[in-house]
């Protein structure tokens, strides 16, 4: 029996709870969607429609936090063969997944506590995700929308936090509730906001700096671990706000190293907000293929939405 957020070990230093020996110590949250949650997804596949939920690599364009732009070439390997080279690639430049080698936590190791020995590929690699696969009920929160809606718009290039209670607000307001297994993904307009930036714009370090997000306090990880989601996935760059405080800390290493929550970042979500608002219809099966990297921390997202 998986106990809810306040009943949780609470680590005796970090004064936080943690999850270490609840869950599959590879998967963490995937672990929550059981085979029964897939099936239904799939029975509600009724439109026949396929919308991607990934960015164009060209997309983020330098990459966020300093990381490498890569690089595309092509060469031909005979008279009538062509073939192409990634190079520099870095998974977290565009939509993409956090593995578990992603961040730890201070001295006290990744999830479940442990260190990653030299030569290691096994323990907690991103290709646990690609062996097992990501699929369930996708469920969308427009928060973007929704807060539009309400006559206060989100601006996605401020430090704006967006708490718990709001989520439970939007979701009350679509007539969706959540169920443990779904993958929540919550829109919040920085994608839609980030492509009608100037080039120069895009360039600054204005746009790694500060832009919106969820909260990074105890009631979003209180909100995300109770109702089980088996992944958060945002159209934003870190799920969280940032700069964010020091009073509420990191939302990455609150749900990452310590409960074993699977973030998902930059997803394009835009086409699947304008489809489900016509359809007033805010659950989807969720689909996606993390590249099997032995040793990854990172993978990008290949997701899709089956409505």
């Amino acid at each position: 029996m998986i106990p809810d957020y306040d009943n949780l070990p609470v680590h005796e230093v970090l004064g936080l709870p943690y999850s270490w020996g609840l869950l599959d110590p590879n998967l963490g949250s995937l672990s929550n969607i059981p085979a029964d949650a897939v099936v239904r997804a799939a029975q509600g596949v009724t439109e026949g429609e396929v919308i991607p939920l990934n960015l164009s690599l060209g997309d983020i364009d330098p990459p966020m936090f300093g990381r490498t732009k890569w690089q595309h070439s092509v060469h031909a390997a005979d008279r009538n063969t062509f073939e192409d080279v990634l190079d520099s690639y870095n998974p977290q430049a565009s939509s993409q997944w956090d593995g578990f080698r992603h961040i730890r936590v201070r001295e006290f190791g990744f999830y479940g506590g442990v260190e990653i020995a030299d030569g290691d590929s096994e323990t907690l690699s991103i290709e646990h995700f690609a062996r097992r696969g990501i699929a369930g009920r996708g469920v969308l929160l427009d928060v973007a929308r929704w807060r539009a809606q309400q006559g206060r718009p989100l601006d996605p290039f401020s430090d704006e936090t967006i708490e718990a209670a709001e989520l439970e607000a939007v979701a009350n307001a679509q007539g969706v509730s959540l169920v443990p297994g779904d993958i929540l993904c919550v829109r919040m307009g920085w994608v839609s906001a980030y492509r009608a930036l100037t080039a120069e714009q895009k360039g600054s370090a204005d746009v790694s700096r500060q832009f919106c997000g969820l909260r990074s306090d105890e009631q979003i990880a209180r909100f995300l671990w109770d109702h089980r989601v088996a992944a958060i996935a945002t159209d934003n760059p870190a799920v969280e706000s940032a700069p964010g405080n020091v009073t509420d800390g990191s939302l990455h290493r609150r749900m990452i190293p310590l409960l074993g929550v699977v973030f998902a970042e930059l997803l394009d979500l835009d086409r699947l907000a304008s489809r489900c608002a016509i359809l007033d219809r805010y659950e989807f099966m969720f689909v996606s293929v993390p590249l099997a990297i032995p040793g990854g921390l990172s993978s990008p997202a290949n997701a899709m939405a089956l409505l």
